[in-house]
């Protein structure tokens, strides 16, 4: 106790960006809760307007009011993202963390196009305009479920590699096979293009753009399919046991570390586990 409150005196902060601290990363107070609501109503409101922006009919007839609308949610969580950092005691650590890269990443693109005026680089803007829609992943931040989710992705994401790895394997030998068995009569001109219709067919997508047609291609045509249906369970299995596992772990804690504002730590936990300041008692 005595090494949590030398650090806390080493790291405290001026009161009024303590108070601003709980507003913004704290929601279990009144004023948390609402700052939460609030931000929530915007970014609902911002996506609605990014997707009617991108209906041209719509976008023709209210352009003038879209534009005054998407800055007015670009200042908007502009100001949100700078008090942010202002709120958290290493300004660093939230940039570079995964909501300050998505906070950023929301109101990036708005000034960026700024610099591509031109008709030339329309297509870019486009890009970068559509960008805007990550401000939707701020969401998760209010959901324990999605810490939940996100907990059990991060859990099984080698065993997921070592499967994408080897469905990879897969592609290459299955491409190779139908490149050597049909040929370039059948639209297997390469063995990149037959590999894209390893995946099409693994994946039992089945766009039909490109056909086996001789008796043995067609064979192993079925046997492909068939192991489609197995490689799609595998992913769903791995990522469904780490599920449950996360499901059964210590309940985790709402509020946010006041010195990198991230969240997601155990019931129990005295310390960040992101950058080992000490959190505030819950």
């Amino acid at each position: 106790m005595q090494r949590k409150s030398v650090t806390d005196q080493s790291h405290r902060m001026s009161p009024w960006r303590e108070k601003l601290n709980e507003v913004i990363f704290g929601s279990e107070t009144k004023a948390g809760r609402n700052f939460d609501l609030a931000l929530i109503a915007l970014i609902f409101l911002s996506a609605l307007v990014v997707m009617l922006d991108s209906v041209e009919d719509f976008h023709n007839r209210h352009a003038q009011w879209l534009n005054i609308l998407e800055w007015s949610f670009t200042l908007l969580f502009s100001l949100e993202y700078l008090l942010r950092l202002v709120s958290v005691r290493q300004p660093w650590l939230y940039v570079r963390g995964f909501y300050g890269i998505v906070d950023l990443l929301a109101i990036l693109p708005s000034y960026i196009g700024l610099l591509f005026p031109g008709a030339q680089y329309t297509m870019v803007v486009r890009i970068l305009r559509l960008l805007r829609i990550f401000r939707i992943l701020k969401l998760s931040v209010y959901l324990n479920e999605a810490n939940l989710l996100m907990t059990a992705l991060a859990n099984s994401r080698r065993k997921i590699m070592v499967f994408l790895f080897t469905v990879l394997m897969l592609v290459v030998i299955c491409g190779a096979l139908m490149y050597v068995i049909e040929g370039k009569e059948a639209g297997f001109t390469s063995i990149p293009r037959s590999m894209y219709w390893a995946i099409v067919t693994l994946t039992t997508v089945g766009y039909g753009d490109i056909a086996p047609i001789t008796p043995l291609g067609q064979i192993a045509a079925s046997l492909i399919m068939i192991m489609g249906y197995g490689i799609i369970a595998v992913p769903t299995g791995i990522y469904g046991a780490e599920l449950i596992k996360t499901v059964k772990q210590p309940v985790i804690r709402n509020d946010a570390c006041p010195d990198c504002g991230s969240i997601g730590h155990d019931a129990d936990a005295d310390f960040c586990k992101y950058c080992g300041h000490p959190l505030e008692d819950g």
